[in-house]
């Protein structure tokens, strides 16, 4: 489980677009995304962390932890 601090996401499209990121490289990752907190949480065994923060800086989010 790798759990990221996203900045940036205000709304449910926020959240939708950080989780389908995230499914376009692994369909079937775990993805809990806590808008509230900024929290974002993913299970895969295909994904690493730098790849994850490409993914979610890539669709205008910043990742500060």
């Amino acid at each position: 489980m790798i759990s990221l601090q996203v900045k940036g996401m205000s709304c449910g499209h926020c959240v939708r677009a950080v989780e389908q990121a995230i499914r376009d490289m692994d369909a079937d990752a775990g993805v809990n995304v806590d808008l509230g907190s900024g929290k974002v949480d993913v299970d895969s065994t295909k994904l690493g962390r730098e790849q994850l923060v490409a993914a979610i800086t890539e669709e205008g989010y910043e990742v500060t932890g």
